[in-house]
């Protein structure tokens, strides 16, 4: 599925009910815990303990957790959660019917100053078949690697500025992943009005989403 080096490997379950047992996490949440997972393996640790590459500046280890699902689909809060409960940076293999789609988060350091991460943006592959799934572990330490996963995953979608680092880049990203959101709201909104004026108004902030999308490209 993820080949990585032998001294890597973890390989422990987690009951899925540790991430939230002594959380204010809401029923809902609960509920979905146990109807879309099946089970939670601890799989791998990237750290330079177990590969030959040095710490980084922010990112001392990579934990590389396998969600086996009930379902092909896994609610992104769940995620969050795992993510916002280890404190180190994950790597997520979700796992359904021999198939794999591997994600992961851009985790900065929280502004509580309490060591722990903010889960922000996600990047994922598609569903592989699991022989299929090929990552490359590039760096020469655990900031570099950590970026390197999130590229592979995010392909065209991060652009570097000149100046810019990876942080700039997933910013840029969500910008433009809110103006597309809002664009696609707007035009089923046109689509659908029937009055001539809100359809004239409704166009003009079309537009000006549309220019807004088209400078944040040339920014």
């Amino acid at each position: 599925m993820l080949e990585l080096p032998p001294g890597t490997a973890f390989n422990r379950r987690i009951p899925k009910q540790k991430f939230y047992e002594n959380l204010s996490v809401s029923a809902e949440l609960k509920r979905l815990f146990v109807e879309q997972i099946n089970v939670i393996y601890w799989r791998n640790k990237i750290a330079p303990t177990t590969v030959n590459i040095a710490a980084g500046e922010n990112i001392s280890e990579i934990e590389v957790i396998e969600i086996r699902l009930n379902q092909s689909e896994l609610d992104k809060r769940i995620l969050q959660l795992i993510d916002r409960g280890i404190p180190y940076h994950i790597l997520f293999l979700l796992t359904y019917k021999e198939q794999v789609q591997a994600w992961i988060g851009y985790k900065e350091l929280s502004q509580s100053g309490k060591s722990a991460f903010k889960p922000g943006t996600y990047y994922n592959t598609e569903w592989l078949p699991m022989n299929e799934l090929s990552l490359r572990l590039d760096g020469l330490n655990m900031d570099a690697v950590y970026e390197g996963f999130i590229r592979q995953f995010a392909k065209d979608r991060l652009e570097d500025k000149p100046g810019g680092d990876l942080k700039d880049a997933v910013v840029l990203d969500e910008r433009r992943q809110k103006l597309l959101r809002e664009i696609a709201i707007l035009e089923n909104k046109v689509y659908r009005e029937k009055q001539f004026n809100i359809q004239v108004a409704l166009n003009a902030d079309l537009k000006r989403l549309k220019q807004e999308m088209e400078h944040s490209c040339k920014s």
